[in-house]
């Protein structure tokens, strides 16, 4: 009985540090609007860590602190451009690295993605009394993947297009192309915690959805995911594939620095 109380304790924990953030939210919302469904999804899962997570992280997403940040950059650039003499060149605008606390925020998107994909999914199988992959994990985990892909890659579509302005034909083949692999990544951590919890953690009886103790072990499949996720999102944010948030003064004095040359070089 303990592990069923520790799943009630846990779960009911999590929900409230999830309706803690939409209060949050509400007051100050997020300058990407995705992202304020990002955070208290994260917090089914990490509980208290999405919370403390959000209170560092999550307020540097605020329209607010975006503003203000961005007013900041664009003093320090003109402030820049007058001291600098007329025949000294312009700074370059290189590409930083992301940082641990971006690469983590780019895991949280496809997480968000993934939770919602298995929750649907593992009622999905259980009302439906649906087998089609020859047995009842092999099913849940099939029609996870498929839905979790398609929730993180529309979790994916509305970061991208609001920050490189594209068109939804375009906006969806970006996604597609960025989010895919860490979706696969990520579902596959999670296959493994699923597999081992019903092969050997519960094997007679197994777990069904409407047992707490199966969204406990959902849950730490989940956070198993999200470390095997990390390092493919680094990958891939580095490369640019996938766009950083939060983004930080620095970030937003190179591209101003950036957009200015390209229209130096266009005038």
């Amino acid at each position: 009985m303990w592990i069923d109380d520790l799943a009630w304790a846990y779960l009911s924990l999590c929900f409230l540090c999830s309706a803690a953030i939409v209060a949050l939210e509400i007051w100050r919302p997020q300058k990407m609007m995705v992202m304020n469904l990002v955070w208290p999804i994260t917090a089914l899962y990490l509980g208290p860590l999405a919370l403390e997570w959000y209170l560092r992280s999550g307020r540097k997403g605020t329209t607010a602190y975006h503003a203000r940040l961005m007013e900041q950059a664009r003093r320090e650039l003109a402030l820049e451009r007058l001291v600098r003499r007329p025949e000294e060149p312009a700074k370059s605008a290189g590409q930083a690295g992301a940082s641990r606390e971006q690469v983590a925020v780019g895991v949280s998107h496809c997480g968000a993605g993934c939770t919602l994909g298995d929750i649907a999914g593992e009622w999905w199988v259980l009302a439906a009394g649906m087998t089609f992959a020859g047995g009842v994990l092999p099913t849940r985990l099939v029609l996870d993947f498929v839905l979790a892909w398609a929730f993180g890659i529309a979790f994916q579509y509305f970061s991208i297009v609001p920050m490189r302005g594209l068109s939804p034909g375009k906006g969806i083949l970006q996604a597609i192309k960025v989010d895919t692999l860490s979706i696969a990544v990520y579902q596959a951590g999670m296959s493994a915690w699923m597999a081992l919890t019903y092969y050997v953690l519960f094997p007679s009886p197994h777990l069904e959805p409407n047992d707490a103790v199966f969204w406990f072990m959902m849950q730490l499949a989940m956070v198993v995911g999200f470390f095997t996720a990390y390092p493919v999102n680094r990958v891939l944010l580095n490369a640019g594939w996938k766009e950083k948030m939060p983004q930080y003064k620095a970030e937003m004095k190179r591209e101003m620095r950036k957009q200015m040359m390209e229209n130096q070089k266009a005038a």
